[in-house]
């Protein structure tokens, strides 16, 4: 067996509270964007299906690590068994991996309807947005099947402490008896590739963007097309900003204290799940209007369920 632990936090109280709070919030926001989506017709475009596969990812990142966590800290059970350790670790790679990836998309989505506007319909349908999306999650699947099927070579010596908030890649490997640079240089070469390889191409991305608003010669066609990708760019930012720091500090500059890694490592993997759907719903315009006729539509049949209660 391998053994969590959360060394000692100030506030550690406080701090699981929140992030059963962020827990809750993800579920809702995002099953409602989810729901939102799916229900209106008008919203089955190539940007959306986008925006959903980003919400769904969300939730089954979420629910891979806050539980868990909520589950050491309440019930003090940190204990785990080796192959239940693996599969959380895939699960938890996996859908970061997609989160990534989705972020991309979102951008590829943006660079078709600002850069080929008069060709956005014939190139980004929902045809080829549901194999991109499809091709994506079939590559994540298979490298990080690869990652997570070489620690099954690996000798630990007995039961051992993981020194993270769950059973995390470079944590585990080098508490290993034997020789474990295979590991070592696998997750350095995936870190470039999952963050650096979608982060380079949104960055392509929106340079061919900025190229293209600045040659419109309307300034209110350059404010509505770089408007259309403020939400984009916030969640952007808040998910690779935090990881890329955290991936920088342990792998290439190989400082790896538990305490700040456990504390700067969960909050990157459980806010960005959080924000997104709510930077979505404020910021675009078609699912703030489903939303909000959503709360009219259940506020006016909870006011007519009174009214019968009064009449009987």
């Amino acid at each position: 067996k391998t053994k969590r632990s959360f060394s000692t936090f100030p506030f550690i109280t406080v701090y699981f509270i929140f992030l059963l709070f962020v827990y809750v919030v993800t579920l809702l926001f995002n099953s409602l964007l989810i729901y939102i989506i799916a229900s209106n017709h008008s919203l089955h475009t190539p940007k959306f299906l986008a925006v959903a596969n980003l919400a769904g990812i969300d939730v089954i990142l979420s629910t891979s690590i806050i539980p868990g966590m909520i589950k050491i800290f309440m019930f003090k059970n940190n204990f785990v068994p080796f192959n239940l350790c693996l599969v959380q670790m895939y699960f938890y790679y996996t859908f970061g991996t997609l989160e990534s990836f989705a972020l991309a998309i979102l951008a590829y989505d943006r660079l078709i309807a600002i850069c080929f506007p008069l060709r956005q319909n014939s190139i980004n349908t929902l045809r080829s947005m549901s194999c991109i999306v499809g091709l994506t999650s079939c590559f994540a699947l298979g490298i990080i099947a690869f990652a997570i099927g070489i620690m099954t070579q690996l000798s630990f010596c007995g039961s051992l402490n993981v020194f993270s908030y769950f059973c995390d890649y470079l944590p585990v490997f080098i508490l290993a008896c034997n020789d474990y640079t295979m590991h070592w240089s696998v997750g350095s070469s995936l870190s470039v590739l999952i963050l650096g390889g979608p982060l380079t191409f949104i960055f392509l991305s929106y340079v061919s963007i900025l190229v293209t608003v600045f040659r419109m010669k309307s300034l209110d066609n350059r404010v509505k097309a770089l408007a259309t990708c403020v939400e984009h760019l916030i969640v952007v930012g808040v998910y690779y900003i935090p990881l890329i720091t955290i991936f920088t500090v342990e792998y290439f500059l190989q400082l790896t204290e538990p305490d700040p890694r456990v504390l700067s490592l969960s909050l990157a993997s459980c806010i960005p799940p959080c924000v997104n759907p709510i930077v979505y719903s404020l910021k675009t315009k078609e699912i703030k209007t489903r939303a909000l006729a959503l709360v009219r539509l259940n506020k006016i049949g909870n006011d007519q369920d009174r009214k019968k209660c009064w009449t009987i």
